[in-house]
């Protein structure tokens, strides 16, 4: 059980549970000590500003001067926990902690949680590329730096790989996408390192004991028993899109427990349920949003220009 931050100036049990996961887990209370430590350099500087007033008001006395100083530590406190200064995370650097620089949660696309389901598209539902099963192989050449900047330019720079994993799969290219779209906010939400540099994580893939290479933490959301929690994972960093897409296959064709999605993988509809039933995700409404996102009407305008290329029936 993590130790709750101390969230407020005077919340000394807060500061002693504090204590007591530093000599527990040296490496999880780092970066909120690190706040700490931001937060009363913060304090000294409000202090120090207060001073420098030109002289005292009518109304000054030892009463406003102390419920100003409780004011300005719990404000500190507020600062250093918003972000601060940045020197918090320059602190956690130097002690040789990992910043998390990118503090929101995962939330894919949360526009299409409060929306009702478009139709889909003719030709999505149901529709197998291939009967190769997941022991059809996926091309390794490394694919060149992509922008993801929008819906139309993810689509289209990530159509290659989807095309190949899907027909591994057994599924439409558009559904990968589709669940890729969901994970990633289109690209816009992708996982980053803390010096700045993308995952390449489209599937927002965890990472197990059973993975050795690079991984990043990030806090993200989990439903345990229907109520949303933070929790903060570690999530596995690639080298390129084309990689992502190669992993997604390895991870659910080398996982017994995605057996079930893998067979069902004719039908989006029930490829995506399974997986949800499955415990590839928590949310209880996963596969509904999957299949939001593969019907929605940025989907259908992001593959115009694929319909007129001819790489896919219209």
């Amino acid at each position: 059980m993590n130790a709750l931050p101390a969230s407020v100036y005077t919340d000394f049990q807060g500061l002693a549970a504090l204590k007591h996961q530093a000599r527990q887990d040296q490496a999880g209370s780092l970066a909120q000590v690190a706040r700490q430590f931001e937060s009363l350099f913060m304090q000294m500087m409000l202090k120090q500003m207060r001073q420098a007033n030109l002289s005292e008001g009518l109304l000054e006395s030892n009463n406003t001067r102390f419920y100003r100083d409780m004011y300005d530590q719990q404000l500190a406190l507020h600062l250093s926990e918003s972000g601060g200064l940045g020197i918090g995370a320059m602190l956690q650097r130097q002690l040789g902690g990992q910043v998390d620089e990118t503090s929101k949660p995962i939330s894919g696309l949360d526009s299409y949680r409060d929306h009702p389901a478009a139709v889909m598209p003719s030709g999505l539902h149901g529709k197998k590329l291939k009967s190769g099963g997941a022991e059809a192989t996926v091309s390794s050449a490394p694919a060149p730096a992509a922008s993801l900047d929008t819906p139309e330019a993810f689509v289209r720079n990530l159509w290659s790989s989807a095309e190949q994993t899907a027909a591994a799969v057994g599924l439409e290219p558009e559904a990968l996408l589709a669940q890729a779209a969901l994970e990633t906010g289109w690209g816009q939400h992708l996982i980053h390192t803390a010096d700045g540099r993308s995952s390449h994580n489209l599937f927002n893939i965890k990472a197990d004991a059973r993975w050795q290479g690079e991984r990043v933490f990030r806090e993200t959301l989990e439903y345990i028993d229907g109520v949303a929690v933070k929790r903060r994972e570690a999530f596995r960093v690639y080298d390129s899109y084309q990689q992502s897409f190669q992993d997604y296959l390895a991870f659910l064709s080398g996982s017994p427990r995605y057996a079930e999605a893998m067979q069902q993988s004719g039908d989006s509809a029930a490829y995506f349920s399974a997986l949800q039933q499955a415990g590839y995700a928590t949310d209880p409404h996963y596969a509904k949003k999957v299949l939001r996102v593969m019907g929605g009407e940025e989907m259908r305008q992001a593959l115009v220009p694929i319909q007129g290329q001819g790489n896919r029936p219209i």
